[in-house]
């Protein structure tokens, strides 16, 4: 994976550029031992690493502030960082640049459930704005698997979603306002409790812009009642093609369930073993739930099995009591670090539309195949963002760049089924050179000139989302 070369001249008054920030931050929030800043080399795409020029943990917005227009006048890059569970670069940092953690950004503004939201700093973590408000039968609906750790910043910039946005949606509708500080040092409000602003929508672009356009450092969450009740089921089928038929009946049939998430055989195995949730020995298994009164969930498992018995299922089993249903979803949960007792793998991203499920598990096992690589999957199946992990054996010489090639043409794959390259990872440096197949010139180039109006100079998190050599060349002009 290709990075820019780190500016000598950045190099050279590396001690200079950390006074400066030392003097704008309290004692012990600049880190530039060279020791220390190896924890902040990469993120949860491990295979590419890079020690910052030096990390600050600021722990406020002025700090934030101050900060970046410490850097903007430097002319240093920034690579804000949340919890650093990327699977996809997005914090990757280069030898020139300051990475900017909000980790000790942790506060609750303020929380109101008559108008049902709550406003924290971003360095939070997103099970824990669940946690601040399920006393009071709230909870907030952006669940992604590694949510015990991942911080809402990141939440944010990646748009990220999760097992239940099958009916709650992702961050970005979740999402009611941010405050946000720009390269040059400006703090921006956008949105609020009471809904955006005439004119545009910048919230929107914000969510999902991966950290390119400025540092989230407060937002403003959707927070929702507690449902009175809620129920999975297991389905399991012979054939992952099958699985696939089964949820784009669901979907057309008009349900809208909680979650309808995909495990195949060797994610069951993996899950099974590590959580002893008591899966089925199956080829694939799917996990619904629905959620409402005793009526409304006898009602909607009723139908969800009925469509289901048209696929000859071999078994239909549904949560006794919440202590199976909590055993059915950790598994679920654990498939990522359960994945990892297999071996070393990547976990790739890219959505495809619900119809073309059953044609593209199939086709996905061809390309495997022609790799000599085995892939297993494991994703949110009603909304068809797909989470292929491919095993590769990191040891091998090639097969790293033979799981990344593959990688690229599922990717490639989802494009071509009428999806695109990411659902909720983001694009970050692992799709960055695939952007060119999703989108056209012109395409990009208005994309980029988004960026150039949030930061001129190119500044905030280089190398990311767009294709190199044309990030490279726009930074050369600015």
């Amino acid at each position: 994976m290709d990075m820019p070369a780190p500016s000598s001249a950045i190099l050279s008054r590396k001690g200079a550029i950390a006074d400066r920030l030392r003097a704008v931050l309290p004692p012990g929030c600049v880190i530039d031992d060279p020791a220390e800043t190896r924890v902040y080399e990469c993120d949860a795409l491990t295979a590419y690493r890079c020690a910052p020029l030096c990390v600050v943990l600021p722990t406020s917005t002025a700090e934030v502030s101050a900060v970046l227009r410490v850097c903007h006048e430097e002319q240093v890059p920034v690579v804000p960082r949340g919890a650093g569970t990327s699977l996809a670069g997005g914090s990757l940092p280069t030898a020139d640049a300051v990475v900017l953690g909000v980790a000790r950004l942790t506060r609750v503004l303020d929380v109101s459930y008559e108008d049902r939201f709550i406003r924290v700093e971003t360095g939070r973590t997103n099970l824990s704005v669940s946690m601040e408000v399920e006393a009071e039968g709230f909870f907030y609906a952006p669940d992604p698997s590694s949510q015990l750790a991942c911080a809402i910043a990141g939440n944010i910039a990646m748009n990220s979603g999760g097992a239940h946005c099958l009916k709650y949606g992702v961050t970005t509708n979740n999402l009611l306002g941010v405050t946000m500080v720009l390269m040059d040092g400006t703090v921006v409000e956008l949105g609020g409790p009471e809904g955006e602003a005439l004119g545009l929508d910048l919230l929107a672009v914000v969510c999902g812009s991966e950290g390119q356009l400025g540092v989230v450092t407060e937002a403003t969450l959707r927070i929702l009642p507690r449902p009175e009740g809620a129920r999975p089921v297991l389905i399991a089928f012979d054939a992952n093609e099958t699985a696939g038929e089964c949820v784009a009946a669901i979907i057309r049939a008009g349900f809208v369930p909680v979650a309808i998430e995909f495990m195949d055989r060797p994610c069951i195995v993996a899950c099974e073993a590590f959580a002893k949730a008591g899966y089925p020995d199956c080829e694939a298994l799917l996990i619904i739930e629905v959620e409402g009164s005793e009526a409304e969930i006898a009602d909607q498992l009723g139908r969800i099995t009925a469509i289901a018995s048209r696929f000859q299922p071999m078994e239909i089993r549904e949560a006794k009591d919440s202590t199976e249903a909590a055993r059915i979803w950790l598994g679920r949960k654990s498939a990522f670090g359960a994945m990892g007792q297999m071996g070393d793998y990547i976990c790739l991203d890219g959505t495809i539309p619900v119809s073309q499920l059953a044609p593209v598990l199939g086709r996905i096992g061809q390309l495997a195949d022609g790799y000599g690589l085995r892939v297993a999957n494991v994703f949110h199946a009603g909304d068809g963002n797909m989470h292929p992990l491919i095993l590769f054996d990191a040891n091998s010489a090639d097969g790293l760049h033979k799981a990344e090639a593959l990688g690229a043409d599922i990717l490639r794959l989802c494009v071509e089924m009428g999806g695109c390259l990411t659902g909720e990872h983001g694009v970050g440096v692992e799709k960055r050179d695939l952007m060119t197949d999703q989108f056209r010139p012109e395409d990009l180039e208005a994309q980029m000139r988004v960026k150039d109006a949030f930061d001129p100079d190119w500044l905030l998190n280089p190398a990311k989302v767009f294709p190199l050599h044309v990030s490279a060349s726009r930074r050369a002009a600015a």
